[in-house]
């Protein structure tokens, strides 16, 4: 029976959180609560960068280069974009959309001011995979831009997900212990 939902942005600040990151409790907290916060420079060129990338939105804005590096990286032909995925993990309901996909591979688009390799080898999008494997999908994969140059991490469902496994076991054991400072129910699907 599913007791919790969760999504990879809310797991992944937790994951922050369990591995020393700069991220408090009240930061988990607040993520979990759903506290409003205001959207960043970095995040809006992020999501503008993705519109331009997918839709041709404000192309201008971005390096022509980059853009078609981009491009060139996505799946042929592209079969849909937002694709909701959902996985039932014991009784967690794991939920989000991931970019686009391919017939084969999923695509998340992301951007940074600098990137390190294997950034994305622990992260909780890579579920995606699994829920995604009823239609065909057999690889995740991460276009990074800096804006400088484009980097790709590709991931297969045989990659290995016992981390993020347990960090979701670790994560139920803290929204029980932190019950009374949960003020957005959504995440306990009984409440």
């Amino acid at each position: 029976m599913i007791r919790y939902r969760f999504y990879p942005t809310l797991l992944n600040v937790f994951s922050r959180y369990l591995h020393g990151g700069p991220v408090s409790e009240a930061d988990v907290l607040a993520t979990i609560n759903r506290v409003p916060r205001p959207t960043t420079a970095a995040q809006e060129r992020g999501s503008s960068f993705e519109e331009a990338v997918i839709k041709g939105t404000d192309e201008e804005r971005f390096d022509p280069a980059i853009l078609a590096n981009v491009r060139k990286l996505l799946p042929r032909p592209i079969v849909d974009v937002q694709v909701y995925c959902q996985w039932e993990i014991d009784d967690v309901l794991f939920y989000g959309y991931v970019d686009l996909i391919g017939k084969f591979k999923a695509v998340d688009l992301k951007t940074t001011s600098s990137y390190q390799k294997d950034r994305y080898v622990h992260n909780h999008q890579n579920l995606y995979l699994h829920a995604l494997k009823k239609k065909g999908i057999r690889l995740m994969e991460y276009v990074i831009t800096d804006f400088q140059d484009v980097y790709v991490e590709s991931y297969a469902l045989t990659t290995p997900i016992d981390r993020q496994l347990e960090e979701i076991r670790l994560f139920k054991a803290f929204l029980d212990e932190h019950r009374p400072l949960i003020t957005d129910k959504k995440i306990f699907v009984n409440e």
